[in-house]
């Protein structure tokens, strides 16, 4: 006999139903991971990945891995959180690795000083007019140029039915060769003292967790979250309940771009350089970062604290591979099992509620 209570109007409740929060799936896969280096570290290099077991500092942990580990995924994170709100949708976005590289050369353009060591700036793309700019500029620039490439990615998606993934591989491409166009291939460095202050220490975790934040209550206390999600569900039917489909497929795609190009901005303002290689496989990094974290690559279910947790997932298994000191190939290995695995999971979640329903 199933455990069953009864409500209002003889609609029953089975407990037998209930499920976790695929939020908590995900943190208890972070600790497994974390209490595994934990043992490899005490096994084979007689010390901790995240614990401070030689007083180094003030508190029990190891604040200076900790650190490292935040700061390595900030950047790629802030992309995942537009890459998420666009899987959510049922779509996919390639492109967000190469916007990244296109805005990083662009951006940096337009944060350049004039003068280096008392000489003219040898690596200035413009002329002095476009030198000294106040630091607001850039950062329009490249928020500008991330809005322009997401807008046409929904475009693209919405009005003329291509794929997402090949709309967003199109996109790719075509950034990367931007990318490599703007200066012919020559890194673009020398920014103004106030543009390097964006990516400093730990500013780009600051600008990373606050827009989780951000989003976090978009997604799910805003018409805007409940749009997405229910395009990623069923979108004929969201379409019949009256939602405007293709304009709100165009904005999701929009601020997918507009965080890439954000993380450009941080990412050059941090190297104090823009190359045009920056930003390589960071899309297949985000989209890990997301499905790791539980978002369905068939739409519809997925959350901004999950892929936040996925972030920290792929930052621990990043520094735990290092604190071991093996390659980063079984990395890569490791990162590719645990994403199939987290795309098999959900299929079989899916199926099982199926068979419950």
């Amino acid at each position: 006999m199933s455990d069953t209570s009864h409500g209002i109007g003889g609609l029953t409740y089975d407990k037998s139903k209930r499920q976790w929060p695929n939020e908590l799936n995900v943190l208890g896969a972070l600790i497994l991971i974390v209490i595994i280096f934990e043992v490899l570290g005490a096994i084979f290099m007689g010390q901790s990945l995240l614990f401070d077991t030689k007083d180094r500092f003030d508190s029990i942990f190891n604040e200076q891995r900790l650190r490292i580990i935040i700061i390595q995924v900030a950047i790629v994170g802030i992309i995942a959180l537009g890459v998420t709100q666009v899987i959510i949708t049922a779509g996919i976005d390639l492109s967000s690795g190469s916007v990244l590289g296109a805005t990083a050369m662009i951006a940096m353009s337009f944060a350049q000083v004039s003068v280096v060591n008392g000489n003219p700036n040898p690596k200035a793309i413009f002329g002095p007019a476009f030198l000294d700019l106040p630091v607001i500029v850039p950062i329009f620039v490249g928020l500008g140029c991330g809005l322009l490439a997401g807008m046409i990615n929904g475009i693209l998606v919405a009005f003329s039915r291509i794929p997402p993934f090949i709309a967003t591989l199109g996109m790719m491409l075509f950034a990367r060769g931007v990318a490599q166009w703007w200066s012919s291939g020559k890194p673009v460095s020398f920014p103004t003292d106030s543009y390097a202050v964006i990516g400093a220490g730990m500013m780009p975790v600051i600008i990373f967790l606050s827009l989780a934040v951000l989003f976090h209550l978009i997604m799910n206390y805003t018409v805007y979250g409940k749009h997405t999600y229910a395009i990623g569900s069923n979108e004929a039917a969201a379409r019949m309940s009256g939602i405007n489909v293709p304009r709100h497929l165009v904005l999701v795609y929009a601020i997918a771009g507009m965080l890439a190009g954000l993380s450009a901005v941080i990412l050059t303002s941090k190297n104090l350089t823009a190359q045009s290689g920056m930003g390589l496989s960071y899309e297949l990094d985000a989209i890990a970062m997301a499905v790791i974290g539980g978002v369905s690559l068939f739409g519809g279910r997925g959350s901004i604290i999950g892929t936040v947790i996925g972030a920290l997932i792929i930052g621990v298994i990043t520094s735990g591979f290092t604190f071991l000191r093996l390659g980063a190939y079984y990395q890569e290995m490791v990162l590719g099992c645990i994403i199939v695995g987290a795309v098999a999971l959900d299929q079989w979640q899916q199926q099982r509620a199926a068979r419950r329903a």
